[in-house]
């Protein structure tokens, strides 16, 4: 008996030493967020993206994106203010709001393109719709297109106060136009558009931009 006290006492003292000692924290890990991608930093460097792609049945696929040092509402109010984008915007002639529901507006744009040395009037009337301040839906209802819809991405970048805007389209006259030749009219005319809306919606934030 005395010898089993002797050989279980030692273990006894050593559990209660052990479960007296405080519990140690764990580290906490801290997942830093991935940094910008080349294309973001791009971006906030002040360069225009366009990436264009041939769709089937003759579509033509746009992407274009851009930085603008604005919140989304200031960006969200220049992309809607359908009135007033031909003040702004190149290329387009007239534009105005036809109606609108509460949730789905009707809009109509009448526009200048140029293809090689021709110039030409396109006429469009869309519905747009989406979600305030992130997405906004557009699909043409009649016009001088056979295909004519996209959206536009609004993605809030708090560290900039800014805003990273994205269009993306498909399009496709309604008149003899050489693929080519469409997507040379989107790869000049894309960039122009995306600056005019960064231009308007800085100066509505009261900076000055700068667009060449």
């Amino acid at each position: 008996m005395l010898r089993f006290i002797r050989i279980i006492l030692p273990i006894i003292v050593m559990m209660v030493s052990v479960l007296s000692c405080p519990v140690m924290a764990l580290p906490i890990t801290t997942i830093v967020p991935d940094s910008l991608s080349g294309e973001k930093t791009k971006l906030l460097n002040g360069e225009v993206i366009v990436a264009l792609s041939n769709l089937e049945n003759g579509v033509t696929g746009v992407e274009g994106q851009i930085y603008i040092a604005a919140p989304p509402k200031k960006v969200w109010e220049v992309i809607t203010d359908y009135n007033n984008h031909k003040n702004f915007v190149p290329n387009i002639i007239d534009s105005g709001i036809i109606s609108d529901n509460g949730t789905e507006k009707v809009m109509f744009e009448k526009g200048k393109t140029r293809m090689f040395i021709f110039q030409k009037e396109v006429y469009i009337k869309m519905k747009v719709w989406g979600e305030n301040l992130t997405r906004l839906c557009f699909q043409q209802i009649t016009g001088d297109f056979k295909v004519y819809q996209g959206e536009w991405l609004l993605v809030d970048y708090p560290q900039g106060a800014g805003t990273f805007l994205t269009y993306k389209a498909e399009v496709k006259p309604d008149f003899y136009a050489p693929q080519f030749a469409v997507r040379n009219v989107q790869n000049r005319d894309c960039p122009l558009m995306l600056s005019a809306m960064k231009k308007q919606a800085e100066a509505n934030n009261g900076i000055t931009s700068v667009v060449e």
